[in-house]
């Protein structure tokens, strides 16, 4: 029996522009000039502003040779390097400062660093944490769970069933860099394509990747055209969407020869000018844009008589006209990813000012995302991508942005406390204990409670396995 039912549904949909705005902010400084110069290559009607020739060719073969990293091959030979062969120019001006060493953060560090702001149980955050050390360089979990589980039977002595290490590595794969801890390139280049914003293009690449993954690896395009019943035009532009993902999402974090940590370009610079913070974005070497007087012409000589061209001018004028809106919002964007940067930079720094003016990790304020969303005004999902993969440069050191977020701990004089600064206070116990006979967790417990602060053993544990200290027998001396 057939029946007809009438309902209102709402549903948002992301402008052009939106889905714009929300990428350009995801994009941390050190790849931001390359999406500068992306955008250049592709569209006509931008232009670099200034007149030095030297610069606008030079930029043409940094685009140039882009382009020619951007092809197939590059996703399916293991041994080439998307991004870790690019240099950057190292005379760059001190506010385009690039950090390397053993100091930076290295992937996995990284990783553990928003594993600890997970919400875990302890078999979880053990399972989170044998599953980062196995990723590698590239940011893949190459080896089964099967051997991870082993090793965790065997090394921490914990039995744990393949629907938690799945369920645990689901967790990670969320985390960023976007496509971590894939365990093959299908599924790499799968998970950053379910991040980004759902448009006809991504949901055409995902299903190119899920059902035709392997004609797509051996380059079997005309089978894939015969049997998705797809123009060669719609699966070029499906192709280029998959070309933009990252094959190896390690790289970035690789640094230069002989060299250990990650390659660091911060996106912000703080600055203690007579005792006032100087707040400003990094953005040294990022090339200056216009819209091409040519393309405004063009349009204005056509606007001017639109009745007596022909129908190749009308073309030209229609092609014209998109590609100078497409600039405009370009340009746009980028304005208003500055002002969200600086407006949520601002607010952090207004909030942790102690901590910017002195350097002591002691006076960090508890933070969470809600806490600078209700400052700027700005969704909780916007303060996020703001600081995610960001960094700040200051005087005494550069710090992602995350490092600033954290839980409270009240004392028992009721102060509101930052688990940064529980976990000083147990580094430095632990620092002065007598090494012939460390404090076991249920010792460490009883002297943070004696300096007031309310922290039960299994939190103890927790805090000492993220500042990496052995338990107190393997401290021994």
């Amino acid at each position: 029996m057939l029946h007809q039912e009438l309902s209102l549904k709402l549903q948002q949909k992301l402008s052009p522009q939106q889905i714009l705005r929300i990428k350009l902010l995801e994009i941390p400084e050190l790849e931001m000039e390359e999406r500068i110069l992306r955008e250049l290559d592709e569209n006509p009607a931008l232009e670099l502003g200034g007149d030095p020739e030297s610069k606008e060719e030079s930029l043409e073969e940094e685009a140039e040779e882009q382009q020619d990293e951007l092809d197939l091959e590059d996703y399916l030979q293991d041994d080439d390097d998307l991004y870790g062969n690019r240099e950057y120019d190292k005379n760059t001006p001190d506010r385009r400062e690039t950090f390397f060493g053993s100091n930076a953060l290295s992937l996995r560090d990284f990783l553990m660093q928003q594993l600890d702001m997970q919400n875990l149980t302890e078999n979880e955050k053990i399972i989170g944490e044998y599953l980062i050390g196995n990723i590698d360089d590239d940011g893949y979990l190459r080896i089964p769970l099967e051997t991870v589980s082993d090793q965790i039977s065997f090394q921490a002595f914990k039995e744990v069933s393949l629907d938690e290490m799945h369920k645990m590595l689901k967790v990670i794969q969320d985390f960023e860099p976007a496509g971590v801890a894939a365990q093959n390139l299908k599924d790499c280049l799968l998970l950053q394509l379910y991040r980004k914003p759902k448009t006809v293009l991504t949901e055409q690449a995902i299903h190119l990747l899920e059902q035709y993954f392997e004609e797509f690896s051996h380059k079997h395009h005309d089978r894939i055209l015969h049997r998705w019943g797809i123009t060669r035009e719609e699966y070029d532009a499906i192709v280029g969407e998959i070309l933009k993902l990252n094959p190896k999402p390690g790289n970035a974090w690789e640094g230069m020869p002989g060299e250990s940590g990650k390659q660091i370009i911060p996106d912000f610079i703080i600055e203690n000018i007579d005792g006032n913070l100087v707040l400003s974005l990094n953005e040294g070497n990022l090339p200056e844009i216009h819209v091409s007087s040519r393309y405004l012409r063009l349009l204005q000589d056509y606007n001017a008589s639109p009745h007596k061209q022909s129908e190749e001018t009308r073309n030209a004028a229609v092609f014209a006209r998109q590609k100078v809106e497409a600039a405009y919002w370009f340009i746009e964007a980028i304005k208003q990813r500055q002002q969200t940067l600086l407006s949520t930079m601002q607010a952090i720094m207004d909030y942790q000012k102690e901590f910017f003016m002195s350097g002591n990790e002691k006076k960090i304020r508890p933070m969470i995302l809600k806490d600078i969303a209700n400052i700027t005004s700005y969704d909780i999902s916007t303060i996020s991508r703001v600081s995610s993969s960001k960094y700040v440069q200051t005087s005494f050191g550069i710090f992602p942005l995350k490092y600033f977020f954290s839980e409270s701990l009240l004392t028992d004089s009721g102060e509101e406390v930052s688990t940064i600064r529980v976990k000083n206070v147990l580094q430095e116990i632990i620092d002065n204990e007598d090494k012939s006979k460390p404090f076991t967790d249920d010792e460490l417990e009883k002297i943070m409670q004696d300096k007031g602060y309310r922290v039960a053993r299994r939190t103890i544990s927790k805090y000492r396995s993220q500042l990496k200290i052995p338990v107190a027998r393997l401290r021994v001396q």
